[in-house]
């Protein structure tokens, strides 16, 4: 005769495995949501449903959001910067980083990042961070952040093209 206690255990334990995994299959109930047929309909509905925008319902919200090209802060930011090879630009970060720049003059590079926080046009919209890397020699550089007048004169340049824009802007509407 076999011998079925020993065997009787990976029996029982494969057949459990088989009843369990042909049992889940059941389980899913497919929900039945009148889903219309019709496109206009369908995209009604999930807007009615808030799964979906609408051109008239996105003025109703009240976003805060705008696109780079809309931004008189980014633009103005991008436009001072443009002489400066750029390392790091995000958008949705709110960050413009510069690559290290010297114009070859002396053992001096500087970085510059820009952190926006807010939209407006304002002093206090703009972090800007100066870092200065100084090398004695190719393998000895020392890095620090710098309080200069590059700061200063960066954020005024930026912040009077970023109200040009923002007036000419208004001005087309």
């Amino acid at each position: 005769m076999i011998k079925f206690k020993k065997n009787n255990t990976y029996l029982i334990i494969i057949i459990s495995l088989i009843t369990v995994l042909l049992s889940s299959c059941g389980l899913y109930k497919k929900t039945d949501r009148s889903v219309p047929q019709n496109a206009l309909e369908r995209a009604k509905k999930n807007v009615e449903e808030g799964r979906g925008i609408s051109i008239g319902g996105l003025a109703k919200r009240g976003t805060t959001y705008e696109f780079s090209t809309s931004n008189p802060l980014w633009r103005a930011s991008l436009e001072t910067l443009d002489f400066l090879p750029l390392a790091n630009v995000d958008y949705s970060g709110g960050i413009i980083s510069t690559d290290w720049y010297s114009d070859n003059s002396g053992d001096q590079s500087l970085k510059i990042t820009i952190r926006f926080l807010s939209n407006e046009v304002a002093s206090t919209s703009l972090k800007i961070i100066v870092h200065e890397k100084i090398c004695k020699t190719s393998s000895t550089c020392s890095t620090k952040v710098v309080k200069s007048k590059i700061e200063e004169e960066l954020r005024s340049t930026i912040l009077s093209k970023a109200a040009s824009l923002e007036k000419n802007s208004t001005i087309k509407k």
